[in-house]
Order: C-alpha cells, then sequence, then structure tokens
C-alpha cells in the first residue's frame, strides 16, 4: 500500500466519527450503531482536528450523502441481489440496513483496512451476506472480486463513496471502464463527486490543505459528473448535494438550478446500464 493509499484508507475512521455524531442528535438524518466502534480513539481525533481547522460544515456532505446513498441503495436493490461498495473503508451499512433477503454486499478495500474491521465487528452480524474482500483498487480487483463468487452475468448495484476525489483523473476512468465491464444491464452504479469548480474555488482551500496534509490531497473534480457513466452507454441522473441537504436541514447554501453555470457544487450521480 502506498502513503496515499494508507492515508485514504485513513479517513475511514473519520467518516465513522461523523456518522457517530449524527447517530447522536436528537433528529439524525440516519442513525449508525456501530459508527463508534469503527471510528475509535483516531476517528475522534481526526474529526475534532477536521472541526478545528474546517469549521464543522465540512462535516456536512458526509451526513447528507450518507442518508441519500442509504435511501438510493435500498431503492436500487428492488430486484437486484448483489451489491459491491468499493473503498468501503469502515462502512456499516451491509451491518445496519435493511436488505431483502438472498442480498450479497461485497466491501473492498486495502487489505489492512479489511482487517482491522473485522477485529472491530467480530462480534456482530451482517443482516446480508457480506463478503469483505482485501485488495488495492489499483491491483486487479475485478478477478479478485469474480473469485469470491461475483456474478459480472446477474445485474449489480455499484457504489463509490467519498472517493473520486483522491484519484488521478485516468485512474477515475479506468475505474468506471472495469465497472462498466462487470456490469450487466440493468445494474446500478452510485457515486458522488466534486465538482470542478468547487475544487478550484477558496471556499474549500482549507478542505484542499487539510487533506493534502493528512497525504490525501484532492485530485479530481467535475462539473460533468453523469459523462463519467454516460460515455459508457448508461443513463444518469444527477443531483445537487444541496438539493437534499436543504430538505434535509443539513447545508448552510441555497440549492442551485443545475443549469446555472459556475456554481460550487458537488454532484450524486445514479446511473443504469441500459
Amino acid at each position: 500500500m502506498d502513503s496515499v493509499g494508507e492515508a485514504v484508507a485513513g479517513t475511514g475512521p473519520l467518516v465513522a466519527a461523523i456518522r457517530a455524531e449524527e447517530s447522536r442528535r436528537k433528529d439524525p438524518l440516519f442513525t449508525d450503531p456501530f459508527a463508534e466502534k469503527l471510528a475509535g480513539e483516531t476517528g475522534r481525533r481526526l474529526l475534532a482536528n477536521a472541526v478545528a481547522e474546517t469549521g464543522e460544515q465540512s462535516t456536512a456532505q458526509i451526513i447528507v450523502r450518507t442518508r441519500f446513498w442509504d435511501e438510493a441503495l435500498l431503492k436500487a436493490v428492488d430486484g437486484v441481489r448483489q451489491v459491491v461498495i468499493l473503498a468501503a473503508g469502515m462502512d456499516a451499512r451491509a451491518y445496519r440496513l435493511s436488505w431483502p433477503d438472498d442480498t450479497a454486499v461485497y466491501e473492498l478495500d486495502q487489505p489492512a483496512v479489511i482487517e482491522a474491521k473485522a477485529k472491530l465487528l467480530a462480534d456482530d452480524q451482517p443482516r446480508c451476506r457480506r463478503v469483505a474482500i482485501g485488495v488495492d483498487l489499483v491491483d486487479d480487483w475485478p478477478k479478485a472480486l469474480r473469485a469470491q463468487g461475483f456474478d459480472a452475468t446477474a445485474p449489480t448495484v455499484w457504489l463509490i463513496e467519498g472517493l473520486l476525489q483522491y484519484l488521478e483523473e485516468r485512474a477515475v476512468r479506468t475505474l468506471f471502464a472495469r465497472i462498466d465491464t462487470l456490469s450487466a444491464p440493468g445494474s446500478v452504479l452510485l457515486y458522488d463527486v466534486v465538482g470542478k469548480t468547487l475544487l478550484e474555488a477558496a471556499m474549500l482551500t482549507p478542505v484542499r490543505q487539510s487533506m493534502a496534509k493528512q497525504g490525501a490531497p484532492w485530485l479530481f473534480g467535475t462539473d460533468e459528473p453523469g459523462e463519467l457513466a454516460e460515455r459508457h452507454g448508461w443513463s444518469a441522473r444527477v443531483t445537487d448535494v444541496a438539493e437534499p441537504g436543504n430538505r434535509w436541514g443539513r447545508w448552510f447554501a441555497p440549492a442551485v438550478p443545475l443549469d446555472v453555470p459556475d456554481v460550487p457544487r458537488g454532484y450524486f450521480v445514479e446511473a443504469t446500464k441500459n
């Protein structure tokens, strides 16, 4: 594992700490009873440092995207029985979501992350057939996935959450091409991406500096997020993060229509393979 890979993997406890904090609210957008143990002292320290450096607004996107993808995943598995979460980190959806019977959830991440998570959740039971695969996404992860029973002839629900900004564009393109090759018609691809305008905006400077200091710089952003899937023939529906963020009372700026250019945004994309 290279140093950047280790740093990106290290964001898992931070995300878990944010989810644990949200779960303690009187009006949480979601409840993650596993987040506290997955965060541990490391996650709590990372969260305290992040809030001190960039403010509480920096956690809003993770809170909103967690709820958004919770709902999107459960909607997408209507009739689909295999799910793949790439760079799963300290995600506990296999344990906390109400999956349909016979659903298999494949979690891929660095071997060290998979091992650490197995120890932390050793006494807990997933609510699906969980298949944890320790593999670096720069390696031949499709081969590792197939070796664990993944069926490329059946529709799949894919989730890429909080990953793309850490990759160079070439790596992003390769990732989407590999997913397309493994996806049967009817598959669903869920992903979030930072807008290029937002990535380059002064308002994001503290976050970019903080992540770079941790060894995980933000490298990729695009204001044509649907194109990543559409170039492979998928149909994509794009949502500005601010839209559900405002609807759920967890955002800090008004939503602006998507057809207004040059607005700093983050995006959620739900794509379907035709």
